[in-house]
Order: structure tokens, then sequence, then C-alpha cells
């Protein structure tokens, strides 16, 4: 049985490649055929992720490819375990494909209001359009040290009806420096960023296992 999962946003760099490459070392770690599909073709930050792993000779080996379409990713799925949509910006009729077709939908954003206010309006969008609001996962990214911040954006997405994951994604040197060699964020030189890394994609492990299930009964 092949699993999707969609990593969606409405705008640029709220680490939605970065969740991407972690999800998918964490499940090829654990011996699944993972595949990410990076469909930002203009950038192909994914895809040039991947170089830098190779180059270096990192393993688990992650395969990810670049498509110019969502039909054309969903093709190649049936010959993974897992496939990882890496979407482009910005909410288009490809991104309620991506959502539509996926087991799970995650929808990083940070904490401000400048990518809470549109991820919570495609959230909605999503919803309307028919996709079931238990696949749409929020997760906080670029989260700093205050706590009264990281309140502040649960209760606005309690208020939209929505929740978070309880582990977001730290801004981090070392976890920029990672990325930069090829890495994911379970592979920094420091056990403790490993292991905060580790705990957010158990819990987005449990999530596709909870959406899951239901399928599978």
């Amino acid at each position: 049985m092949t699993f999707i999962i969609g990593v969606v946003s409405q705008k640029g760099g709220v680490g939605k490649s970065t969740l991407s490459r972690l999800i998918a070392r964490e499940y090829a770690a654990a011996n699944w055929n993972v595949k990410i599909a990076d469909l930002d073709i203009s950038q192909g930050t994914s895809f040039n992720w991947q170089s830098r792993r190779l180059a270096r000779g990192i393993l688990p080996e992650i395969a990810v490819e670049r498509f110019g379409t969502v039909d054309q990713a969903l093709k190649v799925a049936g010959h993974y375990n897992l496939l990882i949509i890496d979407a482009p910006p910005h909410s288009t009729s490809g991104t309620l494909r991506v959502a539509k077709a996926s087991n799970l939908l995650i929808l990083p954003t940070g904490l401000a209001l400048d990518d809470l206010e549109p991820t919570v309006l495609l959230a909605h969008e999503l919803v309307k359009s028919g996709v079931p609001k238990d696949r749409l996962v929020f997760v906080f990214t670029r989260v700093g040290d205050s706590e009264a911040e990281l309140l502040e954006a649960r209760n606005y997405l309690a208020k939209a009806g929505y929740a978070a994951l309880q582990h977001g994604l730290p801004e981090k040197v070392a976890y920029r420096r990672a990325n930069d060699e090829g890495k994911a964020l379970t592979e920094t030189r420091f056990a403790s960023l490993n292991g905060q890394a580790d705990r957010l994609a158990q819990e987005i492990v449990d999530a596709l296992q909870q959406v899951s299930e239901p399928e599978a009964a």
C-alpha cells in the first residue's frame, strides 16, 4: 500500500521542504521505500538538497524527483511505500489536487499573523472543497524562545477551528547548516536538536497512522 503525505503552503519560506526532507529521512531510516516529489521546479529545493546528500554519501539514500504537475508525481506513487509531495507555494488547483490525493496534509506556518492568516485561509478553502478536516496537520516553524508568542499562535488556530502539533520546528543555525550539507533535521551535530526534530517526526508518523487506520480496517 502506498501512503501519500502532501506538504503545502500559501507562501514560501515557512519550512515546507525542510519538513518534507525530515519526514523522508525518518521513514527511509525505517526501511520504507520513500520518494520526495519536488513540484517547485523553479527552485528545486529538495532536489538540490538531494544532490548535496549524494555528493557526501549520506545514508539512507532518499529518492527525490522533480515533477511539473501533481498528476505526473502521482503516476509513480505505486512504486513506493511513501510519496511525499513537496508542493510549490501559493494556493492553486494543484494544491487542491495534492490535498485530495494525500492521506495526510501538512501545513507549515510561522507564528506571525503574516504566516498564520494565509495558512488558515488555505485550510478553510481546502475543507470547503471537500478535503476532510482530520487530514490537515498544522506544524509551527521558525519557532523562537517566546512561550507567549507560541501560545498566541495556538489560540489563533483554535479560534479558527484548528490545532497544531505539540512539537514545532525551532529556528536554529544548526538546522540550516544541516540542510546546507544535505542532511535532515535529525542529522545535526547536536543530540538535543536531533531529539527535538525526532519528536516532531514521530508526531507526524502517528498522525499518518491515525488517519490511515479507517481505510485499512
